[in-house]
């Protein structure tokens, strides 16, 4: 299934608003999912079917500024039930962008937050300052560039390699040429690059990353291959081998199982050791249970310390 990448943006006479009310930050990502997932309706003709979306809400620009927008992963196309797909070929940016455009400033409205003058000015602007922009679509052969892809999606607001304290206290950015002057860095009294970066930091418990329409956790588990309409949603996030009223360990479809093993490489490509493998003959292990009851963990935690087994918690060096 091949995805695209694409970016919504609002125009500057609404950012103020989103950095004085987080939570409106929601609405940019539920507004860019539905005008994507109604344009492609129209487009294949369906009244049913659904867009898979990973959207990451970033509140930074290039320059350290605040500049709310979203990022989504979509696919190129609808998602059906049972995992059928209708691709599109092409994808309307201008479309989606009008549809973007009169979804958040009609929810902005709804919610009071614009009034009913300046609803209407905004509307009638020949150039709105919304913008919708779509990549390519990237095959799903091509697991690096979606890997790319997801970390630029992700990234955090500043990387250190841009970041050089100066000699006189300031703080001295790399950024892309301005422009208008072609300046190709920002400098920051120590102050002012402090709440540059702060601005950036999420309110407590507030979603960056959502995953939206047939990639919902409500619902996605009814869009893969194989599933059909009539199941329904069933919690399959424990990282534990699903078993069969008799003990005995039940199969699951290959897609569960990657997904259940992708803890493990991430741990892999962070630390670069494979949990999965016995540090001492090497062989393959075995997941047999996940222990969660914290009774059963301070047993097994004091057995240990009783045979005087190496602490799981003591602090280790890095892997060389």
């Amino acid at each position: 299934m091949a995805h695209r990448h694409v970016v919504f943006t609002v125009p500057k006479a609404l950012r103020g608003l989103f950095e004085r009310e987080r939570r409106l930050l929601g609405l940019l990502a539920r507004s860019a999912h539905d005008a994507t997932r109604g344009w492609m309706r129209q487009a294949l003709g369906m009244s049913s079917g659904l867009a898979g979306m990973v959207s990451a809400i970033q509140t930074f620009g290039s320059y350290a500024n605040w500049h709310p927008h979203v990022h989504a992963l979509v696919t190129a196309g609808l998602v059906e039930r049972g995992g059928g797909f209708d691709g599109l070929a092409h994808f309307d940016a201008s479309a989606v962008e009008g549809r973007f455009r009169h979804l958040v400033l009609g929810r902005l409205r709804r919610a009071e937050r614009l009034s009913a003058s300046f609803h209407e000015t905004l509307l009638s602007w020949e150039h709105s300052g919304f913008s919708v922009h779509a990549g390519e679509a990237i095959s799903a052969e091509e697991p690096e560039s979606l890997e790319r892809l997801a970390r630029y999606m992700t990234r955090a607001p500043v990387a250190l390699a841009k970041v050089f304290p100066q000699k006189d206290g300031r703080v001295k950015l790399l950024t892309p040429p301005d422009p208008k002057t072609g300046q190709d860095s920002r400098l920051f009294d120590p102050l002012d690059f402090v709440h540059a970066v702060t601005t950036q930091i999420p309110d407590p418990r507030q979603h960056m990353v959502r995953y939206q329409g047939a990639y919902a956790n409500r619902v996605r588990r009814l869009y893969r291959p194989e599933v059909g309409e009539s199941e329904e949603p069933e919690d399959r996030s424990s990282a534990a081998p699903a078993r069969a009223s008799d003990g005995e360990v039940e199969d699951l479809p290959e897609w569960s199982a990657q997904r259940r093993r992708s803890w493990a490489r991430l741990l892999r490509r962070i630390y670069e050791v494979d949990p999965l493998v016995c540090p001492r003959c090497g062989d393959a292990l075995k997941i047999v249970a996940v222990i969660t009851d914290p009774v059963v963990v301070d047993r097994i935690l004091s057995h240990r310390k009783k045979r005087e087994l190496e602490s799981p918690f003591e602090p280790r060096a890095p892997p060389a």
